[in-house]
């Protein structure tokens, strides 16, 4: 590559630094403010919780429901929204997310299909990739296939980088 070529795409590479911020902010609070009134909406205005249409996702809610689970996830959703619009323990946050995204993601496309659930779970599938492509660092080490455990009582945690920057 001459050297014409590397400015262009250091060039570029600044111009994206900065949109992506704020394109990663923007769905950090809209998705933040999303799960944070999904899950009071459940305690306040239970009212409101859809069920779906279909019979496959009106058994699947109610009995969700009924179990007691959905309580539990519905508080996850309050803990998840606050820590998104916080922007505090992002990476905890993100991994707490993706089971419940999943689950999500099918109940829009399996259980109760139409324009509008196949539109939430497009949108939920790409809020995700948005929210983790900045933290995925801190997920590499997830896919280490033969790692090296550590069978002591030492409690000591690996070292934690901070960026004063996110202070």
């Amino acid at each position: 590559m001459n050297e014409g070529a590397g400015a262009e795409v250091a060039a570029l590479s600044d111009v994206r630094g900065p949109v992506f911020r704020w394109v990663y902010h923007t769905a950090r609070l809209i998705f933040g403010a999303w799960w944070l009134f999904s899950g009071l909406m459940h305690f306040f205005w239970p009212e409101l919780q859809p069920l779906g249409d279909e019979p496959a996702a009106i058994d699947f809610t109610l009995a969700l429901m009924a179990s007691g689970l959905f309580d539990w996830v519905k508080v996850l959703e309050i803990v998840l929204g606050l820590t998104l619009l916080a922007n505090r323990a992002m990476p905890l946050t993100i991994i707490a997310l993706v089971p419940i995204n999943v689950v999500i993601v099918y109940w829009n496309f399996v259980l109760d299909e139409g324009m509008v659930e196949w539109t939430f779970g497009i949108l939920t599938i790409v809020f995700n990739a948005i929210l983790a492509w900045p933290w995925r660092h801190y997920f590499w080490g997830l896919f280490t296939w033969r790692g090296l455990p550590d069978y002591s009582m030492n409690s000591r945690l690996p070292r934690q980088q901070v960026d004063e920057r996110s202070v």
